[in-house]
């Protein structure tokens, strides 16, 4: 068999990464097109995935709709040429190639707010595979899983935690460090979207930093590091997980490295303009399990995870829950191998999903 997946962010590639070695291990070809953003090449290259580029995009809200006729010319002449038999995506990209080419098109997705994507992506898409706690229904060919599409890389069958970050960091084996995360809010689901100002940015960084080593993961490269009491993170982005997994507090305005957070049990404190109560499922649910706090008002972010950095016994109890939470959930790796190898397996997937709406006070630090 061929297959063809999409990787459009760097969240894409760990979503298939694993997959793609599999089915390149069980002799099967594959291919990835790959779109140059953020870590994405980076990632590629360190994972030793194969892949061709079909085009960059910068993190700006502009880029997106600027640079979308070439990627889609080069998407349709590098699909056409290698004919693949089935492609995996998470959207629009994925489904379109599958219209040229004639292959079937599994998307995986998480984000029930990307209306215009679905729309365009559903009428070429075979199948749909989302989280129970996708709050839309897509129609008769959308099936749920019991889990996040994080469960592809950092579900405990497939993930260990490499405890040497902390040398690779320069923190001491007891030292407490705390991670933020910084959105440049380029994709097109960021579209009209905010996050922290860059003085929100540097109060919330002086504040962390009187109580632990701070690091700064900046996705659009804004940060001044000589006006803050932080470090950039400039390992391999690939060691990310690594280090969130030591963290004692993720503090962040972007989405994928807060659940990565609540499966590697490291409380996570996130405030964005997509918190509310139309937010997305998986967020309702990890907040209701005490993994993650969504929060809106600044102050209440700032509260939150001084509070958790001050706390005794913080890491146990994260621990506890991230254990009990994720008993029941799914490998995706495994599923997307099957679903791969078998498309009619599909059809065993529950159509039921769970809406899951959280109190606001609920909000409250646990």
């Amino acid at each position: 068999m061929r297959y063809l997946f999409f990787t459009n962010t760097p969240a894409h590639v760990h979503l298939y990464r694993n997959a793609v070695a599999e089915l390149r291990d069980r002799g099967h070809e594959v291919l990835l097109l790959a779109r140059d953003y953020g870590c994405t090449r980076d990632l590629l290259d360190y994972y030793d995935l194969p892949h061709v580029i079909y085009g960059e995009l910068a993190t700006s809200k502009l880029s997106l709709a600027r640079q979308l006729p070439t990627h889609y010319v080069n998407i349709v002449r590098e699909a056409r040429e290698y004919d693949p038999d089935r492609i995996f995506g998470v959207g629009a990209y994925a489904a379109h190639a599958g219209a040229v080419t004639g292959a079937s098109v599994v998307l995986i997705t998480d984000s029930a707010n990307t209306h215009l994507d679905h729309a365009i992506s559903r009428p070429f898409a075979d199948a749909y595979l989302t989280p129970h706690t996708f709050g839309k229904d897509l129609g008769e060919k959308h099936h749920a899983f019991n889990g996040f599409k994080e469960c592809a890389y950092l579900h405990p069958e497939v993930y260990d935690p490499d405890a040497d970050i902390r040398d690779e960091l320069g923190v001491g084996p007891d030292e407490t460090y705390a991670i933020v995360r910084l959105n440049a809010f380029g994709s097109h689901h960021d579209v009209g979207e905010d996050g922290f100002t860059p003085e929100k940015r540097e109060h919330l960084v002086e504040e962390l930093s009187e109580r632990a080593t701070v690091f700064v993961s900046d996705e659009g490269g804004d940060m001044d590091f000589a006006s803050v009491p932080a470090e950039p993170f400039d390992l391999h982005p690939a060691r990310i997980h690594d280090a969130l997994a030591e963290a004692s507090l993720l503090v962040a305005d972007t989405q994928t490295m807060v659940t990565e957070a609540a499966l590697l049990g490291t409380p996570a404190v996130r405030s964005n303009s997509f918190v509310g109560e139309d937010d997305m499922g998986n967020f309702h649910e990890l907040e209701r399990e005490g993994l993650v706090y969504n929060l809106e008002a600044f102050g209440a972010v700032l509260d939150t995870a001084t509070t958790l950095l001050e706390r005794e016994g913080v890491a146990r109890e994260w621990e506890r829950r991230r254990e009990a939470f994720l008993a029941d959930k799914v490998n995706l790796t495994d599923l997307v191998v099957d679903v791969a190898t078998d498309p009619t397996m599909i059809q065993s997937l529950p159509t039921e999903r769970t809406h899951s709406q959280l109190p606001r006070e609920a909000s409250a630090l646990k």
